[in-house]
């Protein structure tokens, strides 16, 4: 063992809750909120499966925000655990005002006000927090309101930016519900003010991935991208998929992004509801394509926010989430406010590893090939060829080294069936990998010969009880080690 090893090895370590932590490989993203801000809670949610928690900027102050970001840095210290921060911006959230009452009864027929001067809603007069309505809808065009529980269609645009609508849908229009407009193209920016104020926190705090709502285009994406790049930052960019204009835009907006988020709940309003399932299979094989993690969200097990057992169509929707290849699958309210958290986490979890372990064909080489044209290509079939080649042999590990990533979303997105570890020098990138499916990530910052750090990342594994004597192990690195070259090189060695 070299003699740098050492200071790669926590004395204090519980493998065996380290190794079944890993056991399963689609992660689970779980957002913060009233029902799971404690430290203990927190701490109870990640034994039980979390990789990676969400903070909803649509909700709660910085100071909330700050102690939950302690709590997890302080889990990540103290326990076997590498949990990801994802930061998910609020985005140009069209939104209904106070409502008299907080709530009032709107049936079909009905004509309603729309207006952007603020006052309290009645029948007579609604605000919207949207200055430019009247400029962006025409006659005839739908708008949503809470969930698509209401529909009106747009029936004038007075004088005074007004927007008279006629209620299509009828039903009790309460205080603060959002707006959906399926058939308009809003002009408000990817970033709003809230937005602007909310990504200086999180750069300061160096979230490890920040989601932005609602984007349109790649343009939304290069905004926050130069954001990002003027602070020097390393936080990785989710782009959420719940706009038509997304979908259409799909392949540009997966290649400018770091990962996607199929939000299913703004998306299955804006677009046909029995579109939303082929679309989500087909933005998973997309992202698997091009080696970006992809996240399934919204609603997988929503009646677990008051019940102790999920839907029998929750249970396969999330099945099939796992069966289609998603990096991972969120949880919203359910966590954040639902009465049985850690409950839902344990639930999802056993979900997860019975589909893993009895259905899941995780050998898709064949639908993922290397394609000859990517400037990557070489790389590519690397790490093509050690997974194809881990089936081959029944390798027990796949270990891969990585700088900027890359390796380790590509190796991952081959989906193999052995174990998948991943060495990076890049600290940032340790809890950043614990997106990506079946990755487990460890910091080595040495770099002596290849033939070292080999030797050093099998017995740091050995050492984790990850891998054991006898066991067959197969890497991947680059060399000159020095030169810091795309991944060139395929060793397998078998544990001494």
């Amino acid at each position: 063992m070299s003699k740098h090893i050492t200071k790669y090895l926590h004395k204090d370590m519980d493998k065996q809750v380290g190794i079944e932590h890993s056991s399963k490989r689609t992660k689970i993203v779980a957002t913060l909120g009233p029902a799971s801000s404690s430290y203990e809670t927190m701490l109870e949610l990640t034994k039980a499966g979390v990789n990676v928690f969400r903070l909803n900027f649509s909700h709660g102050t910085h100071e909330d925000k700050l102690q939950l970001i302690e709590n997890i840095r302080k889990i990540n210290k103290e326990q076997p655990y590498n949990i990801a921060i994802l930061a998910d911006l609020q985005g140009p959230k069209l939104r209904v005002g106070e409502i008299e009452n907080n709530g009032i009864l709107v049936e079909e027929g009905d004509r309603l006000t729309f207006t952007n001067e603020k006052c309290v809603g009645t029948k007579e007069k609604i605000y919207v927090s949207y200055p430019n309505l009247a400029g962006d809808v025409r006659p005839g065009n739908i708008i949503m309101i809470d969930d698509g529980k209401i529909e009106v269609v747009v029936k004038e645009i007075t004088k005074t930016s007004d927007v008279i609508v006629e209620v299509t849908i009828g039903g009790i229009l309460s205080s603060k519900k959002g707006l959906n407009l399926p058939d308009t193209k809003i002009s408000l920016p990817a970033l709003t003010e809230k937005d602007l104020a909310d990504l200086e926190f999180i750069i300061e705090q160096k979230c490890d991935w920040v989601a932005l709502s609602f984007v349109r285009s790649v343009k939304d994406l290069v905004i926050l991208r130069n954001k990002l790049d003027e602070r020097n930052s390393k936080t990785k960019i989710i782009a959420k998929i719940e706009k038509p204009e997304a979908v259409n835009n799909i392949r540009d907006i997966i290649l400018e992004s770091d990962g996607i988020m199929i939000a299913r709940g703004d998306l299955g309003v804006e677009m046909p509801v029995e579109k939303i399932p082929m679309i989500q299979k087909d933005i998973i094989r997309k992202c698997m394509h091009r080696g970006k993690p992809v996240i399934v969200a919204t609603q997988m097990m929503e009646s677990m926010m008051d019940r102790v057992k999920p839907n029998r169509s929750e249970i396969t929707d999330v099945a099939n989430a796992v069966l289609e290849g998603a990096d991972a699958i969120m949880l919203s309210g359910e966590t954040a406010a639902g009465q049985h958290p850690v409950l839902v986490i344990e639930t999802m979890s056993k979900i997860v590893r019975e589909i893993e372990q009895s259905a899941y064909d995780y050998n898709r080489e064949e639908m993922l090939e290397p394609q000859p044209h990517s400037p990557s290509f070489l790389s590519d079939a690397i790490c093509y060829n050690a997974c194809k080649m881990a089936k081959d042999v029944h390798a027990d590990a796949i270990i891969g080294m990585t700088q900027s990533g890359y390796t380790a979303f590509v190796l991952s997105s081959y989906r193999p069936k052995s174990p998948l570890f991943v060495f990076s020098k890049e600290r940032s990138l340790i809890n950043q990998l614990s997106l990506s499916w079946g990755v487990r990530a460890f910091y080595y910052a040495e770099e002596e010969s290849l033939d070292e750090i080999i030797s050093d990342q099998i017995n740091i594994l050995k050492e984790r009880g990850f891998v054991k004597s006898g066991d067959v192990v197969i890497n991947t690195g680059s060399t000159p080690v020095s030169q810091h070259l795309p991944t060139n090189l395929i060793k397998v060695s078998r544990v001494g």
